[in-house]
């Protein structure tokens, strides 16, 4: 009889991490006895909580498991620095296209702006208790980018532009837990990750890879004329310069400094479109029955997640960055806004969820309303940041409001605990949202109506709305040659991930600065 190479599964709660349960239905399926069971590996395991018939879905592989030895592809080489490649920014995009070089014997200098995990953990604890911001230094900027401490989703669309197992495999390696090869939303958790990107960063180093923090990139230095422009290095705060002939721009969607240093020097840079709203957070147990019903509490199962999404107006409205059992944070990069963003641990067991939800934005929007030229998305977003700092009243705290009182059109007088460390104030959220004249609350509004269909208990009083969700994306892409990867208007630079407008998280943007680094090595091999 010809086995099958792959098997799907389906498990009651109790029976999934269970081996002999699961040998026993595999033998079951392939109708074989269990002496004759061949060997196997589960590779993606999942929950299915539709009709409240909650089981879990597995896929197992047959054949010889895979040993940890075998994880993580290609080995590092000790790299040569003679090729003089940057790279400016130590995000997923920046430390993947470090790693790929690394594979292939090629040096770079990685510069952040912000501190390496340990004295950038301390300057978040600034933001959560003391309202302070560093503006290089906080939950966007800093050693590992915006994902090390906002929660380490690894779940992406991105499978067809690359290598997605590649990138588990290395964090797994450098100690993520291995579930994240298996489960169907890998997440590492922001206590974990830290770690993690720190062992990746101390691997590079040992072949030679160097990074220096605290080191914010001013400018970048040309060479030649018109078409003919190319980078020849770049000067760093305090007036450092270092010769780069490859230069990988991997700043974050939050670094509008860079935006702004690309327009003066006539990079070409054009609007895109991206999305803006609030942060709902319910009681964690409330999602939880809304998802597993009668089977909700049950030990085996996690905190439950959710995802929505309509179409109000034209304009998409809909749940970005979910966390499951985890906590609003300060996102904010700039000391006269407000930005909020959702992070958790590994065991996600905070008694609260909460979610981005957003409204999508075009360029076109916000040009009506006058915030005109390629920056003009900047100027937009950061008018939302600035009235949502006004109205939570200074020190980051936050404006809120019940979801029950937004949709009666009124503002909060109270409003239920929070994740939020520095608090939250009792108002109208409605206010922030309509500031610049867009019918945001309004389309908020009829959305919430929508998934309160679909997800009974949804719109509750023991929900409420924080705002201000401002950074999902970036407003603004860096077009860049399909087949070199590098800028259309400079020679020898490469925009990366999700600043330059080419990733939406950490496996994207990983996967796009590996792929950088492949287009770097053909440029490197073609012409030395």
């Amino acid at each position: 009889m010809t086995l099958p190479d792959e098997v799907q599964l389906e498990l009651g709660l109790d029976d999934a991490e269970d081996h002999l349960s699961l040998a026993s239905a595999l033998a079951q399926k392939l109708g074989v006895s269990a002496a004759d069971l061949p060997r196997f590996r589960l590779v993606k395991r999942s929950i299915d909580a539709r009709r409240h018939r909650v089981r879990f879905q597995l896929v197992v592989e047959l054949g010889e498991p895979v040993l940890a030895s075998a994880l993580g592809g290609e080995p590092l080489r000790e790299v040569d620095q003679r090729a003089e490649v940057v790279i400016v920014g130590g995000g997923p995009a920046g430390l993947f296209c470090a790693y790929e070089l690394a594979r292939r014997g090629i040096g770079s200098t990685v510069i952040d702006r912000g501190k390496p995990v340990q004295p950038r953990r301390r300057d978040l604890k600034g933001l959560n208790r003391h309202g302070r911001v560093d503006p290089d230094s906080n939950y966007c900027f800093g050693e590992g980018g915006a994902g090390t401490y906002s929660d380490g989703k690894l779940y992406t669309r991105a499978h067809k532009r690359g290598n997605v197992r590649d990138v588990l495999e290395l964090l797994a390696v450098h100690g993520a837990p291995e579930r994240i090869l298996t489960d169907a939303r890998p997440h590492i958790g922001s206590n974990i990750l830290p770690k993690v990107v720190t062992a990746l960063r101390e691997h590079l180093e040992q072949v030679g890879v160097r990074f220096l923090f605290e080191s914010r990139l001013t400018n970048i230095l040309t060479e030649g004329e018109g078409g003919e422009r190319r980078v020849a290095g770049v000067e760093i705060l305090g007036g450092q310069t270092l010769p780069a002939r490859h230069l990988i721009l991997a700043t974050g969607h939050s670094a509008r400094d860079i935006y702004e240093l690309l327009a003066r020097l006539q990079v070409e840079l054009e609007p895109k479109a991206f999305a803006l709203g609030v942060r709902i957070e319910h009681p964690q147990p409330c999602i939880n029955q809304i998802q597993y019903g009668r089977f909700a509490g049950h030990p085996k199962l996690p905190s439950a997640s959710y995802r929505v999404a309509a179409t109000v107006e034209g304009r998409g409205v809909f749940s970005f960055c979910m966390c499951p059992g985890g906590f609003i944070v300060p996102a904010a990069t700039e000391v006269d806004g407000l930005v909020v963003n959702g992070m958790s641990l590994s065991r996600r067991d905070s008694p609260f969820a909460n979610s981005g939800l957003v409204v999508g934005v075009e360029p076109e929007d916000w040009q009506k309303l006058g915030f005109s030229g390629v920056l003009g998305g900047l100027e937009f977003q950061r008018a939302f940041e600035r009235t949502a700092m006004l109205a939570g009243g200074g020190e980051l705290r936050a404006p809120a409001t019940r979801v029950t009182d937004f949709l009666a059109r009124r503002a909060s007088s109270d409003v239920p605990k929070s994740s939020y460390i520095p608090g939250v104030t009792a108002s109208n959220i409605a206010d922030v949202l309509n500031v610049t004249g867009l019918p945001l609350a309004e389309r908020v509004r009829t959305a919430l109506l929508e998934f309160e269909k679909t997800l009974r208990g949804y719109v509750t009083a023991e929900a409420q709305l924080i705002g201000m969700e401002s950074r999902t994306s970036s407003p603004l892409r860096i077009p860049r040659d399909r087949e070199t990867l590098q800028s259309r208007s400079l020679l020898g630079l490469y925009p990366a991930g999700e600043g330059a407008g080419y990733a939406g998280g950490i496996m994207s943007a990983a996967v796009d600065g590996i792929q950088i680094a492949q287009a770097v090595q053909r440029t490197v091999s073609a012409f030395g």
